[in-house]
């Protein structure tokens, strides 16, 4: 399985993160996004990541390590709660993928169910907690 791609500025060469302002003012534009996931088993997880998930990372120091991400994309939802975060990872077959974590051993902790803007399930990690996978219907932003 093959989820290697990075997250960069929407900008036409990634290479180039300035941008000139109004005023004809250099700055540097947003280069990523850095996403943490908190674990009660951060090791388990971590190696779930390199070997199921094949992401590609960096030793930050330590063993401390920092995976490279497919394309991201950001969306804000209005909420009447307090304010929270999610984390899904998307793909474009969600059947196929879950056969390939089936295959793996990966636990899959909820039946796909059909939503307006895409079909949704979720696995589990090492950890016990559940990561949300998706195959969206909606348009993507994450090749712009």
């Amino acid at each position: 399985m093959q989820l290697k791609s990075s997250w960069t500025c929407a900008c036409q060469d990634a290479e180039d993160t300035t941008a000139r302002t109004s005023k004809g003012q250099e700055h540097v534009m947003i280069s990523g996004a850095h996403v943490i996931l908190y674990s009660q088993d951060a090791e388990a997880d971590r190696a779930f990541l390199r070997d199921v998930l094949d992401f590609p990372g960096v030793d930050a120091g330590g063993g401390w390590l920092i995976f490279k991400l497919p394309p991201a994309e950001v969306a804000v939802h209005p909420t009447d709660g307090p304010p929270q975060h999610e984390f899904y990872l998307m793909c474009d077959d969600l059947d196929a993928q879950l056969g390939e974590f089936r295959a793996q051993g990966v636990e899959i902790t909820r039946p796909v169910s059909e939503q307006r803007w895409g079909r949704l399930t979720a696995i589990r990690l090492p950890s016990g907690a559940e990561l949300p996978l998706y195959e969206p219907l909606h348009p993507v932003a994450h090749s712009l």
